[in-house]
């Protein structure tokens, strides 16, 4: 006899506003237990000292999780001129000192360089995984891992302030940006050196920020008995970019078994939305060569 789950079978999508000192883990892990969830999952790290919006995904929306992951992101950072470290934030050991003497003309023209389309090469204190480990696991004991650079795109860099030896920006950018690396690399630009001291994820694809909740308000409501299923956003959210069809009952049922289905104006290898008469969300298909709906990731209706 099959062991029965634990917790709630929910499904849907928290905008968690997470806070400084946490891993994206370990906010999980909290709110996993308050909402007490069967199954949940994060939607890309951010680091324990970053803050700001973390999608949590609950049941059937952790099968579209990673449509956040390849989603564009927001952040507003500061960085710190004159002192390099190994992890590139205040986390880190300090591994440079510099003096600042640079204007502001400086600054800006050094940011052009990461404006577009760049190259960027991941921290070795980033979660990327090498042989089953992530690389910060190799940092921690010294360990130096080659990693190639990757294409990234940043759509805007903007200066918000420049004091002292403090800059921020705001930076809006692709899947894959390290934001830890643009302020490690703009030091190196300037000769002077720099790291992150604070960073605040903004937003996260077409999220509404005034949507997010903090671990601290979903505690209180939890100690209250009050329940905490209003702050979920439907299982769909994490897809709503993708252009929909509506299937007759007959045919919905059949998609939801896994049948491939007619449909008209499909354009082959889209990705669709499905949804049955009643509007309820049936999971994505691909069309396929012959220009046929079929399932690509299906969703059990029943926990909808």
């Amino acid at each position: 006899m099959a062991r029965r789950k634990k917790g709630r079978a929910i499904s849907g999508v928290l905008l968690l506003d997470k806070p400084q000192g946490l891993s994206s883990n370990a906010a999980l892990q909290k709110v996993k237990r308050l909402y007490n969830a069967q199954k949940a999952g994060h939607t890309g790290a951010l680091d324990p000292l970053a803050t700001g919006m973390l999608p949590l995904c609950f049941g059937e929306a952790t099968k579209f999780s990673q449509f956040l992951l390849e989603s564009d992101k927001g952040y507003r950072v500061i960085g710190q001129l004159g002192i390099r470290t190994d992890s590139g934030d205040s986390t880190g050991e300090v591994i440079e000192t510099n003096s600042v003497h640079i204007t502001k003309k400086q600054l800006e023209k050094a940011l052009e360089q990461f404006r577009g389309d760049i190259m960027q090469i991941p921290s070795m204190f980033s979660a990327l995984k090498h042989k089953g480990q992530p690389l910060y696991k190799y940092a921690r004991k010294g360990i130096e891992i080659e990693r190639p650079a990757r294409p990234v795109t940043i759509y805007e860099l903007e200066l918000i302030r420049f004091e002292g030896d403090e800059v921020e920006l705001e930076i809006e950018c692709s899947k894959g940006t390290y934001i830890r690396n643009i302020i490690d690399d703009l030091g190196q630009a300037l000769g002077c050196g720099a790291h992150v001291t604070l960073l605040r994820r903004n937003f996260v694809a077409d999220y509404p920020v005034e949507q997010q909740v903090t671990l601290e308000q979903l505690e209180q409501e939890r100690e209250v008995g009050e329940s905490l299923d209003h702050y979920l956003l439907p299982t769909d959210s994490p897809v709503l970019y993708l252009d929909s069809a509506q299937l007759d009952n007959e045919s919905a049922d059949y998609f939801s078994h896994g049948q491939a289905i007619n449909y008209q104006n499909l354009q082959e290898g889209d990705l669709i939305r499905v949804y049955d008469e009643q509007e309820v969300f049936l999971g994505i298909a691909e069309v396929d060569d012959q220009d046929m709906l079929a399932p690509k990731r299906l969703v059990v209706v029943s926990e909808n």
